[in-house]
């Protein structure tokens, strides 16, 4: 395998499981010393035994990225330490399900913190230190949800949204200094989450593949081959880009005869 990535020192946040894992693993394969981001200790574990063992460089921290003044010191550590940053993505997420009537407002707000105050508070740190390189590229792991709206999904929906719109606006500031910073926008993915829920409600599981295009959810590789070619030089002239991973959802304008037949 090429190592496009051979010399490079990367951040993933939410990099021990998912899709996370995945870009992690993959990145490592790549060339990449990869450093995860987490909270779960035994998960992190796992990832980096799996990673070293295919001769992949990792490092892991244990780390709750609500936790923003660690987290902006663990950027600004990597890159001392290594003596450069070349890659952030921030894939951490907090999702909590209930209609608004319901939802509690500390709910709302770790969903927030989560998925967008901690992505300020990383973006920040590493667009300082990647303009001062003049180069760095950066990937928000967005949502479907923050494009479409769904039911008592608010405080999540509502968070990507903000996610998606964070990614353009520091795009348009870091592309004179060589930062290029865009978003993929996942639709339903096989993560442990679905399988556990495909189990408990295999038929409402099945009517959700159905309704996809392509039939069935994606695969947390091919959501990390997505984080990774907008992270590579292949991406050099792409910035400020939602880009769907979705199988067809976001395209698709759903109407029940039309699929009738």
């Amino acid at each position: 395998m090429s190592k496009p990535f051979e010399g490079q020192v990367a951040i993933v946040t939410g990099g021990s499981d998912g899709i996370g894992r995945a870009t992690s693993k993959m990145l490592a394969a790549r060339g990449a010393t990869v450093v995860i981001c987490a909270r779960r200790e035994e998960k992190l574990t796992e990832a980096k035994v799996e990673i070293e063992a295919a001769g992949g460089k990792v490092e892991t921290v244990s780390l709750d990225v609500t936790d923003f003044d660690a987290f902006r010191d663990l950027v600004v550590d990597v890159a001392k330490r290594h003596g450069r940053l070349d890659m952030l993505v921030n894939n951490a997420m907090s999702t909590h399900y209930a209609p608004i009537s319901e939802l509690k407002f500390e709910h709302w707000r770790k969903d927030f913190a989560v998925n967008a105050d901690a992505v300020f508070v990383s973006t920040q740190a590493a667009m300082e230190i990647m303009g001062e390189q003049g180069k760095g590229a950066i990937v928000n792991v967005s949502s479907s949800c923050g494009i479409r709206a769904l039911t008592n999904m608010a405080s999540y929906s509502a968070s990507k949204a903000a996610l998606t719109h964070f990614t353009a606006c520091a795009a348009m500031e870091g592309a004179r200094n060589g930062v290029r910073v865009n978003a993929i926008v996942p639709g339903q993915v096989q993560t442990a989450s679905t399988e556990e829920f495909s189990e408990k409600a295999p038929k409402i599981a099945a009517m959700t593949a159905d309704a996809i295009p392509a039939g069935r959810g994606g695969e947390p590789n091919e959501l990390a081959e997505a984080i990774c070619f907008m992270l590579s030089d292949a991406a050099s002239y792409i910035t400020g880009t939602a880009l769907p991973v979705d199988g067809g959802k976001a395209a698709q304008l759903y109407m029940p005869y039309a699929y009738q037949g």
